[in-house]
């Protein structure tokens, strides 16, 4: 391969590079969306989905202990009101910023209202036979996948976006994240929720907050863009 071919290579994958950085958001959005679609079809035409037995095969299976059970039910709590509330709580009175309070009660407000109209259209049953929890209601889309990926997202964005301090910034996100996906695991974990339950819920919330982080938030927070501190 000549020189000129190279530099031609590189220029197109720079170019290429550059318009995803550019139409992130949308193509964040994209992917959320064939990946949900793909799920809820599964999920009408009642298909036993590879997802679900490999997630039971790996977690329900294999990867239940005594010790790890009350870890379990700790992450999945931390979706439940009462935690959210506190935490919410936190937001308004420490964050700095307008109405962070609001921002973050309206998001999750929303997304909660958006999972009960899909479980009543969907009217998918929970899994049977294989519970360490009692629940109640339908199954998909897990409530608790998407209030955590809107509510612990929303924050993750906001620090990412507004926190001076890279290392704390840093920090900060990656504690989110995990918090997020655990509890997802979580709900999987104590048989209350397929993987294709929590996969969906996920993909679902995220193109919600592509939409409210770009619609909503500006209006809570004003349209500055600049660390809020």
């Amino acid at each position: 391969m000549t020189g000129e071919k190279r530099s031609s290579i590189r220029e197109i994958a720079s170019q290429f590079c550059s318009l995803i950085r550019d139409n992130a958001r949308f193509v964040v959005v994209a992917v959320c969306s064939a990946v949900f679609v793909m799920i809820l079809e599964d999920v009408l035409e009642l298909e036993s989905m590879r997802l679900d037995r490999a997630a039971y095969w790996l977690i329900v299976q294999h990867l239940r202990r005594p010790w790890l059970t009350p870890v379990m039910e700790s992450f999945s709590a931390l979706a439940t009101p009462v935690s959210m509330l506190v935490v919410l709580v936190v937001v308004a009175a420490f964050a700095p910023g307008k109405r962070p309070g609001w921002c973050c009660a309206v998001n999750l407000g929303l997304v909660v209202l958006i999972n009960q109209v899909l479980k009543f259209v969907v009217q998918r049953p929970r899994p049977d036979g294989f519970r360490l929890a009692t629940v109640s209601g339908f199954s998909f889309p897990s409530g608790h996948s998407m209030a955590a990926m809107a509510f612990f997202g929303l924050l993750a964005w906001l620090v990412w976006r507004y926190e001076k301090d890279r290392r704390q910034r840093a920090l900060l996100v990656a504690a989110f994240a995990l918090v997020i996906v655990m509890i997802g695991v979580s709900r999987i974990y104590l048989g209350v929720h397929y993987a294709s339950d929590v996969i969906g819920g996920f993909c679902l919330s995220v193109i919600w907050l592509a939409l409210y982080t770009h619609i909503a938030v500006p209006l809570f927070l004003g349209n500055e863009d600049r660390p809020l501190g």
